[in-house]
């Protein structure tokens, strides 16, 4: 085993294109261990825990770049990859940047992401997020915050900053956002059109955002609030205002409001506020008692013609490895106690590690770990996601099938977006999995093949 470090002092890249460059990295023929951070406290105490010589001295604007491989021609090969990668900017178009060339969305779609003048977008370590954000709204500028791992006492300090300067604070682990036109985040290349969508802003809203969009809908604007706005601790401080901004926002016609199960009187506060006076046509779609599926059929006004695909009959439970929380609650909606369905984009999974839409490694090694019976797959698309998340999963689902399981699939995005969604659902067939329609749908398979 050889290990190598590299330091670039001075410098300051976003935790996504860090955590996208370590993905990188640890594809690379012959490495074993990447990692690639900031030298933050917490973040070399996690390169400790994880085996790797921490080098001394660091600052807090220091990137440190971290390989163990088999070889030390693997290792230098790696590095001198991280340094490609971060003095040429990033990794082509992620949160934040515009799609590269030939991935324009095309004629009426949203353009790929890139940053509006009145929006600042931030990806720090969790305890940096709230000042960074307290910042940017006292600049006057609405807020996109993409980091997680932020206290609710923060979040809500911070919502009721903005709602005092005005602005939106979307987030805390904001993934998707899509503002008057602009992509934001894990954005999908949607349409534009009237329906105006407030959802937590992760995988819920690119299923929804996509469905529209599959159905011949389009997307005037998609605020995302995070996952926690409409708990009791939050009150909905961010999805109140967001149905405000839509009520008075010209593109929009109509509003669908997604969400998780919400506090009791959140819920009520959230449907006073679509139902007051000379409001707009709604949707209100929560999830213990409304699909995804069934919020873009009625935002739309058409339906999606689709059903559960037939699937072999699997023994005992079901085990669900999902990217984010809105597609794992509503699996779980459909298969209650007969599942263990795990959110692996949530806070105790990203911790120190990459999100599983950009770094599918742990889901793999979860995958490959599955014995016979039924496994459920979310596979998400989008600007910053990962480039081939189908075949990055390929040989883990081979060798599930090899042992008898079966692999149920979907796959959120469009024909717009860099991955290109037939081509993965193409992928995953070959590679052995059932691909559903919808999320929902495959869910439902599930069901059926565990009755």
């Amino acid at each position: 085993m050889r290990e190598r470090a590299w330091v670039w002092s001075g410098r300051y890249f976003d935790s996504v294109t860090l955590m996208a460059v370590s993905a990188k990295l640890r594809a690379q023929p012959g490495v074993e261990r990447a990692a690639v951070m900031m030298g933050t406290p917490m973040n070399l105490a996690q390169l400790g825990e994880a085996g790797f010589a921490v080098p001394e001295g660091l600052a807090p604007t220091d990137v440190v770049v971290t390989v163990a491989g088999t070889s030390e021609e693997a290792v230098e090969a790696a590095l001198a990859e991280a340094k490609r990668a971060l003095e040429g900017g990033g990794l082509g178009a992620g949160p934040g940047r515009a799609p590269g060339p030939g991935r324009a969305p095309g004629p009426g779609r949203a353009p790929g992401p890139a940053f509006r003048a009145d929006l600042a977008m931030i990806s720090v370590p969790g305890e940096y997020a709230p000042r960074e954000a307290r910042l940017a709204l006292e600049q006057g500028l609405d807020v996109m915050l993409f980091s997680n791992n932020v206290s609710v006492a923060d979040e809500v300090r911070l919502k009721r900053l903005a709602l005092e300067q005005g602005r939106l604070l979307m987030g805390p682990d904001c993934g998707t956002a899509i503002l008057d036109g602009v992509g934001l985040g894990f954005a999908n290349a949607v349409r534009r059109g009237s329906i105006g969508i407030v959802a937590a802003s992760g995988t819920g809203a690119q299923e929804l955002s996509c469905l529209i969009d599959r159905l011949g809908g389009g997307v005037s604007q998609l605020i995302g609030v995070g996952g926690r706005d409409l708990s009791d601790a939050v009150g909905g401080l961010m999805t109140l205002a967001a149905i405000e901004r839509l009520q008075a926002d010209p593109a929009t016609e109509k509003i669908v409001v997604v969400s998780k199960p919400p506090g009791h009187s959140v819920a009520e506060r959230t449907a006073a506020a679509l139902e007051a006076p000379g409001g707009k046509p709604y949707v209100l779609c929560l999830l213990d008692r409304f699909s995804l599926d069934e919020a873009a059929e009625a935002a739309v006004g058409r339906p999606l013609d689709a059903a559960p695909p037939p699937v072999p009959k699997a023994a005992g439970r079901a085990l669900g490895l999902f990217s984010g929380g809105t597609l794992c609650s509503q699996a779980r909606q459909v298969l209650g106690d007969r599942a263990e369905l795990i959110d692996l984009g949530d806070d105790r999974f990203t911790r120190g590690r990459p999100h599983p839409m950009i770094d599918p490694s742990y889901r793999i090694a979860l995958l490959e770990q599955a014995g016979a019976g039924l496994v459920l797959l979310d596979v998400v698309l989008g600007y910053g996601a990962h480039p081939d998340m189908a075949g990055a999963l390929a040989p883990a689902i081979r060798g599930a099938a090899a042992r008898g399981c079966v692999v149920v699939a979907s796959v959120t995005g469009t024909e717009g977006d860099p991955q290109v969604r037939s081509q993965q659902v193409a992928a995953l067939r070959e590679a052995g999995a059932v691909v559903a329609e919808t999320a929902r749908l495959a869910a439902l398979a599930a069901k059926e093949a565990l009755a």
